[in-house]
């Protein structure tokens, strides 16, 4: 058996390393980076400002589907209740809502299925007008993770904004004005992922429901862009000048949570060669190789 202190150099040699290699591969970027990751198997973490709040985007949409599984389980709602889709409801951004018929009639698992895995805005915005922001943030509160909070409901892109509504109180304080649509931090979207991945969001049986969804969401071009054939569950966020990603790496040996957030992004780029989206996937890459 080797020594604990031969143990305890080694890690130390394997967190520098890693700091190392982090610190080369945004060099060049004049943003910020925010970062935590965690080997759920092995206890093994980085961190790069893991505490720092920062702006969510579309990432906030992982906490909303967990909420909605909450309420769900409480009987507050059912996933084979319809909410119709109307014109007005309609927001611009990502998503296939603004495709359908005025007047469609949708199940809520159809609308949270879309939220996720297409990152939908309008389906968005109609799962939060049954659950609400303020229960996402009371549930959230329940789990300890009191610097996430889903603030409102989506605009739209920049192009096509509708008027803000569908405010929390957490939204409608001057403070977090500048989070937009969510605020978190890479530290609790990887608490958060860990108690999904162990089974304890609302049940173990929502719990893989909720891994399986995010399994299929299909953006591709952040944390999986460079994970070969490892299964990636993720939940990706662009803004103009922001690309995050929070998500698990399944390789073969082991399960790695990450929350990367670039911050300032100095060109808005749409393209999947965004340079916050390109750095994403060097960082993932980087961590699932030394965390591994």
């Amino acid at each position: 058996m080797r020594p604990l202190t031969f143990l305890l150099t080694l890690a130390l040699a394997n967190a520098a390393s890693l700091a190392e290699k982090i610190s080369s591969a945004t060099a060049g970027f004049t943003g910020t980076v925010s970062i935590f990751a965690k080997n759920l198997d092995t206890g093994a973490t980085f961190a790069l400002r893991p505490d720092d709040r920062v702006r969510t985007a579309s990432t906030i949409k992982l906490p909303i589907l967990c909420a909605t599984f909450q309420a769900v389980q409480e009987g507050r709602l059912k996933w084979t209740g319809l909410t119709t889709l109307r014109e007005p409801d309609k927001v611009s951004g990502s998503g296939i809502l603004g495709e359908f018929s005025d007047g469609v009639k949708i199940p809520l698992v159809d609308l949270a299925h879309l939220m996720i895995v297409v990152s939908d805005n309008t389906a968005t915005n109609l799962v939060l007008d049954q659950v609400t922001a303020d229960y996402v943030n009371d549930y959230l509160d329940k789990l300890g993770l009191k610097g996430t909070r889903s603030m409102r409901k989506v605009l739209g892109d920049g192009a096509n904004l509708k008027p803000p509504s569908g405010y929390s109180k957490a939204g409608l304080d001057p403070a977090n004005k500048k989070y937009g649509l969510g605020s978190s931090t890479p530290h609790e979207m990887v608490t958060l992922l860990e108690r999904i991945e162990k089974g304890e969001i609302v049940s173990a049986e929502a719990s893989k429901e909720i891994i399986k969804i995010l399994k299929r969401q299909r953006d591709n071009n952040g944390i999986a862009r460079r994970m070969g054939d490892f299964v990636v569950a993720n939940k990706a966020g662009a803004l103009d000048h922001l690309r995050s990603d929070v998500g698990i790496v399944y390789t073969k040996t082991s399960r790695i949570a990450m929350a990367i957030t670039c911050e300032d992004v100095p060109k808005v780029d749409w393209t999947s060669d965004n340079e916050g989206l390109l750095l994403i996937a060097k960082i993932a890459e980087i961590v699932v190789a030394e965390l591994k």
